[in-house]
C-alpha cells in the first residue's frame, strides 16, 4: 500500500444502531463492494452516539478527549485533540457533514455541517444528492471527506420502544421475538439504504479514489437483559461489540474477527493517507490498522468502554457510572454506582450469562489494575504506542 495516497477521498457513512449480529451476516455491510476489508469484533469506547462518534472522530476515549456522557458534546478539547476532519481540512480536503444533530460529532473543521429532520426527507434520495455533489467537487480538482448518518434505525426504536417502555418494562422483556422481529424490520431497510449509497458511489466511479468506511456507533438490545431496552445502561457485548467495513480500492475482500477499537479508524485513514499526527497535540489512544489489514505482524490492544446507566431515574447521569475493559477473550465491568465487579469469558460465555468474579481467575486482578490506570487517564495504558501485554496475562485470556 503506498504510503502517500493523499489523492484519496474519505467517506464516513455511520448507521446508527445497527447490531454487530445483523450486520455480519448482511452481504451489503460485509463485503458488497470489492476491497472490503469487514472488522467482525470492532469495539466502540460508548453505547450512545454523541461519546463513541466524538472518539471514532478524534481517535481518543472520552475520559481524554472530554465527551463522556450526553451532555459534553460542547466540551471536546480542542487545544489538546485534533479531528480527522481538521486533518482532512488542513490538507485542502472539502469537508462535509450531514446528521439529525448537531451535537452526535464534532464540528471542528468542516466546511459544511447540515442538519436533517428525518420525518421530512429521504435519506437515500438526501444522500445520494450529496454524493453527486462531493463528486462535483472532486472533479474539480479538490479532494473530500464526507460524513453520513443513517438514523432510522434509531428512530424506528425511539418512537416503539424507548417512548412505550421503560428500562424496567416487564411486558417489553418478556416479548423478546417481537423485539426482534421490530429491530429487523428497522434493520432491512437500513440494508436497502446502505446499497442504494453504495451504488450510487460506484456509479459515480468513485471507487478507485476513496476511501469509504461503514460503521456502527452502537448496537441495540433487543432484550437480552433486564435494566437496558435500548442502548446506554449497560456495557455487554449486544451494544459495545459493534463492526466496521474499511474499503478501499487495492484491497481484497476479507474478514478481520481481530478485536480492534473504533478510535483505531481515524489513525488507519490518516496513516493510508500518508498523514502524520501533529504532535502539538496529545497522543492518541487507537492505532493504524493497516499492518493487520496487511497481514502483518499485530498485537491486540485492550478496549476501554463506560456508559452511565440512569437507574431508575429519567435521564442519565453527567458522568459514567459503568466502566469496562475487554480483550477478546474476556470483559471485566466495573458498577460504579453500587460498587459491582463482572468478569466474563467470552469465548464460553459470549452472552455474559456466568459472572466469574471471585472464583479464582488470575485475569480478573490484571483487568482491573489495568481498568483503575485508565480512570486516572493513564496514556501509557491505552496509548498507541503502549501494548496491553496479554501475554503476561497467561493463556487464560
Amino acid at each position: 500500500m503506498s504510503s502517500n495516497e493523499l489523492n484519496k477521498n474519505v467517506i464516513i457513512i455511520c448507521i446508527d444502531g445497527a447490531r454487530n449480529d445483523r450486520a455480519s451476516k448482511s452481504l451489503i455491510f460485509r463485503n458488497y463492494l470489492p476491497g472490503s476489508v469487514f472488522f467482525s469484533q470492532s469495539i466502540t469506547y460508548a453505547p450512545y452516539t454523541n461519546a463513541a462518534m466524538f472518539a471514532v472522530l478524534s481517535g481518543v476515549y472520552g475520559n481524554r478527549n472530554g465527551c463522556f456522557s450526553y451532555y459534553t458534546s460542547f466540551d471536546f478539547k480542542t487545544k489538546k485533540f485534533k479531528t480527522l476532519t481538521e486533518y482532512l481540512r488542513e490538507n485542502n480536503y472539502h469537508t462535509y457533514a450531514d446528521v439529525n444533530s448537531e451535537i452526535i460529532i464534532p464540528k471542528h473543521g468542516f466546511e459544511e455541517f447540515t442538519v436533517y429532520d428525518e420525518n421530512e426527507v429521504d435519506l437515500s434520495e438526501r444522500h445520494t444528492d450529496l454524493i453527486n455533489h462531493v463528486k462535483t467537487i472532486n472533479e474539480h480538482g479538490e479532494n473530500f471527506f464526507l460524513y453520513l448518518h443513517y438514523e432510522s434505525i434509531h428512530t424506528g426504536i425511539l418512537a416503539s420502544v424507548l417512548k412505550g417502555h421503560t428500562n424496567f418494562s416487564k411486558e417489553y422483556f418478556e416479548n423478546r421475538k417481537t423485539n426482534e422481529e421490530r429491530y429487523d424490520q428497522l434493520f432491512s431497510k437500513s440494508e436497502i439504504y446502505l446499497k442504494k449509497i453504495l451504488d450510487k458511489i460506484k456509479e459515480s466511479d468513485l471507487l478507485k479514489n476513496t476511501i469509504i468506511l461503514i460503521l456502527s456507533d452502537h448496537g441495540i438490545s433487543v432484550g437480552e437483559k433486564f435494566g437496558e431496552r435500548a442502548y446506554g445502561a449497560f456495557c455487554y457485548d449486544y451494544t459495545i461489540r459493534t463492526f466496521a467495513s474499511y474499503i478501499s480500492p487495492e484491497l481484497k475482500n476479507k474478514e478481520i474477527p481481530n478485536q480492534v477499537r473504533h478510535i483505531d479508524f481515524m489513525p488507519t485513514i490518516l496513516d493510508q493517507l500518508g498523514l502524520e499526527i501533529d504532535k502539538k497535540f496529545e497522543s492518541l489512544d487507537g492505532e493504524s490498522l493497516l499492518p493487520l489489514i496487511e497481514g502483518k505482524e499485530f498485537t491486540e490492544k485492550l478496549a476501554y468502554i463506560e456508559t452511565g446507566n440512569p437507574l431508575d431515574e429519567s435521564r442519565p447521569p453527567k458522568k459514567p457510572n459503568v466502566k469496562s475493559v475487554r480483550t477478546s477473550k474476556w470483559k471485566l465491568i466495573f458498577n460504579e454506582h453500587n460498587n459491582t465487579k463482572e468478569l466474563y469469558d467470552l469465548i464460553h460465555d459470549p452472552d455474559e450469562k456466568n459472572n466469574l468474579i471471585g472464583k479464582g481467575f488470575d485475569v480478573e486482578k490484571s483487568l482491573w489494575e489495568k481498568l483503575m490506570l485508565i480512570q486516572n487517564e493513564s496514556v501509557d495504558v491505552i496509548g498507541r504506542n503502549i501494548e496491553t501485554n496479554l501475554d503476561n496475562l497467561g493463556n487464560k485470556l
